[in-house]
């Protein structure tokens, strides 16, 4: 585990807003939001005010915006995406009486962060579940409470260990999910793209990463302007840009 290992944390408010327009075309409003939260957090030294939750159907570059929020603050980027999760242990780990126990996916993804201060990004948090093994909701909200987070207790680690530098971001498409979740979050809301806009993110960004993926070279193909609003208006139908970045 990180004990004690941490990223010099960046508080350079024009760093953050040069990183996010690089990043994301657009979003005007929504980069607006994330940057008021940081300009917050630079005030005090340790996390405590509500969690952000990006809000918006699939593409819309909330997974990415986590990413870009890292790269502003100086800290390394996890992600754990809790679509599927049912069991209150990958939350907070198996007692080590049980045939297979390991902790519990918050310390995992901790340790690969390598650091004790890394953003943590929490991905379709409303798509988790629950059933007769516990509720992994509740043992969300140990791990997102401010007032509760600094001695977080691992099932497998016994031992009591201090979250309360970790920022974390979540995300979802929808807002289906306990009410004590949302009152600890933040929400901010990720509209779909308009056709001008998908235009500009595939000539700025996507693009260049499918050239990249595919190994070519710019002199080795072409698409005209015409032709690449053609693909979005006609094979494009989600409001997000799923499609180009898979």
């Amino acid at each position: 585990m990180p004990w004690g290992k941490r990223t010099r944390v960046k508080k350079d408010i024009h760093w953050s807003e040069h990183v996010l327009d690089a990043d994301h075309y657009g979003l005007e409003k929504v980069k607006e939001r994330i940057v008021e939260y940081l300009a917050v957090l630079q005030r005090a030294n340790k996390i405590k005010g509500p969690i952000l939750c990006l809000v918006g159907p699939p593409g819309v570059g909330k997974t990415s915006l986590g990413r870009s929020i890292a790269k502003a603050t100086g800290r390394n980027f996890i992600r754990f995406s809790l679509g599927g999760v049912r069991d209150e242990a990958e939350i907070r780990g198996h007692r080590r009486t049980y045939i297979g126990s390991m902790p519990g996916k918050i310390m995992q993804n901790l340790k690969k962060a390598g650091s004790a201060n890394p953003l943590f990004l929490l991905d379709e948090i409303d798509k988790m579940g629950q059933d007769f093994r516990g509720d992994p909701a509740s043992a969300l909200l140990e791990v997102l409470d401010p007032e509760q987070n600094s001695h977080f207790n691992d099932h497998y680690l016994e031992v009591d260990y201090d979250l309360s530098d970790v920022m974390f971001v979540t995300t979802a498409n929808t807002l289906d999910m306990p009410q004590p979740l949302l009152d600890r979050m933040e929400i901010i809301h990720l509209s779909g793209y308009t056709e001008d806009e998908k235009v500009e993110i595939a000539k700025r960004h996507l693009l260049k990463k499918q050239i990249k993926d595919h190994g070519l070279k710019s002199s080795e193909w072409s698409i005209s302007d015409a032709a690449l609003r053609d693909l979005i208006r006609y094979y494009t139908v989600n409001p997000g840009c799923v499609i180009w970045s898979g």
